[in-house]
């Protein structure tokens, strides 16, 4: 694998300068006009409605948009019994993420207020990740400039690559930002905390093959490790 980027070992997030103490945020929907940063093609996949995330005085921190329909690969049984992040295929495009101030990943690499696509991402399987985070799906950014196309990408190589250029100064690493599972997603877009952790829970509509099911996501958007 891609050996030559680490990722953090531990969780991925989007941080947002604040105190523990008194870090609240919430979240709203809102029928928002898709950023002009787009490309025509990946615009016309998303939903017109956003997801506004807020911190405590009410300001957008960060606006996120997610497709209309998410393409899995997955049987009818799948599809009945619930899929998750796996049934997708890997570097497939969830939605966009439209940054209001700077924020910092895990790493404490800077991201630029901006405009980024969001792509599912899996951590590879080597001795150098292997049980570093909870979890091993990833939302990766890259910036929306230079994610002309929906479709998936030649390679998770292609992915890492591409997300590195959203973190200031070229370190070379990608910004991953940790997926958690969501077995039963709220039918309205949800905001979690637990402890210093907060994750978005989406609900977000999936074709099949032709058969139509959902898929709960978990974005990660505050957090620290431990």
């Amino acid at each position: 694998m891609f050996r030559t980027v680490r990722w953090a070992a531990a969780v991925f997030f989007l941080a947002v300068p604040c105190r523990a103490a008194d870090a609240q945020y919430s979240v709203k929907t809102a029928k928002s006009p898709l950023p002009p940063e787009l490309k025509e093609p990946v615009a016309k996949l998303l939903s017109d409605r956003s997801v506004q995330f807020l911190d405590q005085k009410g300001d957008v921190i960060a606006e996120l948009w997610f497709r209309q329909e998410l393409p899995a690969k997955a049987t009818a049984d799948q599809v009945k019994n619930g899929l998750t992040y796996r049934e997708l295929e890997e570097t497939t495009l969830l939605g966009v993420v439209k940054l209001a101030r700077q924020v910092t990943d895990y790493r404490k690499q800077k991201i630029n207020p901006g405009v980024y696509t969001v792509r599912l991402g899996f951590q590879p399987m080597d001795g150098d990740h292997m049980g570093t985070a909870p979890y091993t799906e990833f939302g990766l950014f890259s910036p929306a400039a230079a994610d002309e196309q929906p479709k998936a990408l030649a390679s998770a190589k292609a992915l890492q690559e591409q997300s590195s250029k959203s973190v200031v100064g070229g370190s070379g690493h990608p910004a991953v930002f940790l997926l958690v599972p969501s077995d039963k997603p709220p039918d309205e877009p949800k905001l979690v905390g637990k402890g210093s952790n907060w994750v978005l829970h989406v609900k977000e509509p999936v074709n099949a093959d032709g058969t139509k099911g959902s898929l709960g996501i978990g974005l990660t958007l505050v957090g620290h490790a431990e």
